[in-house]
C-alpha cells in the first residue's frame, strides 16, 4: 500500500509540472510578452541624471536672473569708481565730479596727472573682477558680463557728455574691461574648483 501511494504522488506532481509547462507554452504562443520598454522608461524617467539634466536644462536661461546680475555689477561699478575718486581728492586733491566717471577729460596716458584716473579705471576693473566671481559666479561668462558692462558704460557716457572721441578713453577702458575678464576668470574658476568636493581616502 505504501509504494501504491509514492507512485500516485509521484504521478500526481509530475501531471502538475506539465500542465505548468502546456500553460506557459499556450501563453507565449498567445503573444504573451513581458512589458519591458514601459518598465524602462519607467526607470528612465526616475533617474536622478535625468531628472538632473532636465533640471540643468530648465536653469540654463533665466532672463530675471540676467538683468539683476547685470544690474548689480554696474552699480557696483559706479559705487567702486566713486570710493576711488574719493580717495583721490583725499590723497592728491583732485576734484570730486561726475565727469570723472562718464567723460575723458580727466583721461590722459601721457601726463602724471591723468594716471590718476587711468588708474582709479582700472583699479576699479580689477575690483569689478572679483565682483564677477560673488555674483556671476561662472568663468565662461565673464566675457559676456564684462562686455555688457563696456558697453552700458559707452551708452550712459554717450547720454551725458557725447560718445567718447579720445583715444586716451578707449585705450583705458578697453585695457579695464581686458583685465576684468582675464582676472574675472580666474576666480571664478578658483572659486568654482573650491566647490568640488574632495575624494577622501
Amino acid at each position: 500500500m505504501a509504494s501504491q501511494r509514492t507512485n500516485i504522488a509521484t504521478n500526481n506532481s509530475s501531471g502538475s509540472t506539465v500542465t505548468s509547462l502546456l500553460s506557459n507554452t499556450h501563453n507565449n504562443n498567445n503573444g504573451y510578452r513581458p512589458t519591458t520598454t514601459n518598465t524602462t522608461t519607467q526607470i528612465a524617467q526616475l533617474s536622478p541624471t535625468a531628472t538632473n539634466s532636465t533640471h540643468s536644462n530648465a536653469q540654463t536661461f533665466n532672463p530675471r536672473l540676467i538683468l539683476s546680475q547685470i544690474i548689480s555689477l554696474q552699480s557696483f561699478h559706479y559705487v567702486i569708481l566713486g570710493i576711488i575718486f574719493q580717495i583721490n581728492h583725499i590723497l592728491f586733491g583732485t576734484s570730486i565730479t561726475i565727469d570723472r566717471i562718464f567723460t575723458s577729460k580727466h583721461l590722459d596716458i601721457w601726463s602724471a596727472v591723468g594716471w590718476i584716473d587711468n588708474s582709479a579705471v582700472l583699479f576699479s576693473s580689477l575690483i569689478g573682477s572679483l565682483l564677477l566671481a560673488i555674483i556671476v559666479e561662472k568663468s565662461k561668462k565673464c566675457l559676456d558680463f564684462s562686455v555688457t558692462l563696456f558697453l552700458i558704460h559707452i551708452v550712459l557716457s554717450s547720454i551725458y557728455g557725447g560718445f567718447p572721441s579720445t583715444w586716451d578713453w578707449w585705450i583705458i577702458h578697453i585695457l579695464g574691461m581686458i583685465m576684468m575678464v582675464l582676472f574675472g576668470e580666474y576666480a571664478c574658476s578658483k572659486r568654482e574648483l573650491s566647490d568640488i568636493p574632495l575624494l577622501v581616502i
